[in-house]
């Protein structure tokens, strides 16, 4: 590689790393009014429940990357506030099925569309031309990156 293409590359990745900024800032106001009332990895609870539905207790303890006994004294937590269920597995006494309850689902319901407005606020600031190319731009990038790990992405409640 060039120095020439050493330079440019370092002002694409400074360029990236400002909009990737500008995009946790849009997460983090979406999540604003909810965070009095839950916290992050409590929210992380829900949205993979939102996207997967009900799963048993060790299977979400899993796809949350955390330990069971962790995850077990957080569901405690989010039944009190009403926030999800826990239930007996008709199929195996020993197994808890966890699920959202229609409360949890409006809670990521109202965090996804404050980020949909949050993201159309912003959009709309930008020219026809400018949201064109800042769609490609996103969709590039999207493919150079592939598509990530779920784990990954729950951390933001995304």
């Amino acid at each position: 590689m060039s120095a020439a293409e050493r330079t440019r590359l370092k002002d694409d990745v400074d360029a990236t790393l400002v909009a990737s900024r500008a995009l946790v800032a849009v997460i983090a106001r979406s999540l604003a009014d909810v965070l009095d009332q839950i916290t992050l990895p409590q929210f992380r609870v829900l949205v993979v429940l939102c996207a997967e539905g009900p799963l048993r207790s060790g299977v979400l303890a899993d796809r949350l990357g955390i330990h069971q006994s962790t995850f077990t004294r957080t569901a405690d937590r989010l039944v009190t506030q009403g926030w999800i269920r826990r239930e007996v597995s008709p199929e195996s006494r020993r197994e808890i099925i966890v699920e959202l309850t229609d409360a949890g689902r409006d809670l990521v319901l109202s965090v996804m569309k404050a980020r949909r407005r949050e993201i159309e606020k912003t959009l709309r600031k930008a020219s026809p031309g400018d949201r064109e190319t800042i769609r490609a731009g996103f969709e590039a990038f999207a493919a150079a990156a592939g598509e990530p790990e779920a784990s990954l992405l729950l951390t933001l409640g995304v």
